[in-house]
């Protein structure tokens, strides 16, 4: 049924807020739409629709039950899923509490219900959340496919606000949160800002006097960061939560992007900085290998089991990034170069409508 004005129309629950990958696609996604003469709505109960779009869980179930009954179409975006709770706990991991163990298994659960019995498509972001997901739950009768999250390649830009420094590297690390055991990112970062430091002193021609700055943006717990403060020979500085609208600025002021997520299913960090011309540095894991192709920057093997968060190879990670910082206008060019080529906001548009409305 469409709506009075006649106008397809696409709800979307739920309506996540906050920060992360899920509120960006949801600010994104919501923006795109009108734009293209589709209205929007956030509650299953605001009828009429054409299609459901499920970020990732929906605790609505009857509420989704109702709509494919009257033969609304349920489309799921799903990226990974909870592991960290269940790795053995080790001097790295803590053994999480019972209440987050169970939340966990529960977020789990709920995301392979809607996969399994109420999607008609499944949208995955990466082909490694898709096999991901077989792996781990087997097969589903949805269709599927999969989408890339996208970026406005005219917002964010190589161009603009924001000047990088010729007397030391940014080496930018971006999450929404580096707590809940996501700390071993920021562990690795440091390290990686150390290995630079030391590796920059035997390459003199790269060297730069005030050697290597480590620039964290994401929510970091106080007692973290005063610990690094005292255990870290890197300059660290803590940006914050930062607004979406100061990324551009801070990634054009970087000369690197470190991606800490050990399998990370399609980043935003990750594509933003490459939009803006900024190269990445990271492990193989999850993802990356999908996305930072060609000179978009360099990954280098993790060298252990990251499903059990063994300590990574750090000098690789270290001659990864020296590579990138020998040529930085080959590598600046080469990430603006994929992102153009595989990220553009509209691709991602066009692939989630055409799940949508077939």
């Amino acid at each position: 049924m469409m709506s009075q004005s006649g106008q397809v129309r696409i709800c979307i629950v739920p309506r996540v807020h906050g920060v992360g990958g899920m509120v960006s696609f949801l600010h994104k996604l919501s923006q795109a739409l009108p734009a293209r003469g589709i209205q929007v709505c956030y509650d299953l109960s605001d009828l009429p629709y054409q299609a459901v779009l499920v970020i990732g869980g929906a605790r609505q179930l009857p509420a989704l039950w109702a709509a494919r009954r009257r033969g609304v179409r349920i489309v799921q975006r799903l990226d990974g899923m909870n592991w960290l709770h269940r790795v053995r706990p080790s001097a790295n991991q803590p053994r999480p509490g019972v209440r987050h163990f169970l939340r966990a298994e529960y977020g789990n659960l709920l995301l392979n219900l809607i996969r399994t019995r109420l999607a008609q498509r499944v949208v995955y972001q990466s082909r490694f959340a898709q096999a991901w997901w077989g792996r781990a739950h087997g097969p589903s009768p949805a269709q599927a496919s999969v989408v890339y999250n996208g970026v406005d390649l005219d917002e964010y830009t190589p161009t603009g606000p924001g000047e990088r420094s010729r007397d030391h590297y940014r080496l930018l690390l971006v999450e929404g949160s580096l707590m809940g055991g996501y700390e071993l990112g920021l562990q690795a970062a440091v390290g990686l800002a150390q290995g630079l430091e030391e590796r920059l002193r035997a390459a003199p021609q790269l060297a730069r006097p005030n050697g290597v700055e480590l620039a964290i943006a994401g929510r970091v717990a106080g007692s973290v960061r005063q610990a690094w403060v005292q255990a870290s020979t890197a300059r660290l500085t803590w940006l914050g939560l930062l607004p979406r609208q100061r990324i551009p600025e801070v990634a054009r002021s970087s000369h690197l992007l470190y991606s800490a997520d050990i399998h990370p299913a399609c980043p935003n960090a990750v594509i933003e900085a490459m939009a803006c011309g900024l190269p990445v540095t990271a492990f193989d894991t999850g993802a990356l290998p999908e996305l930072v192709c060609g000179d978009a920057g360099r990954l280098a093997p993790y060298g252990s089991d990251p499903w059990r968060l063994e300590a990574p190879h750090l000098p690789g990670l270290v001659e990864a990034a020296m590579e990138i910082l020998a040529e930085p206008e080959r590598f600046r060019v080469g990430a603006r170069q994929r992102a153009e080529q595989a990220f553009g906001l509209e691709m991602m548009v066009t692939g989630y409508l055409e799940a949508l409305l077939g």
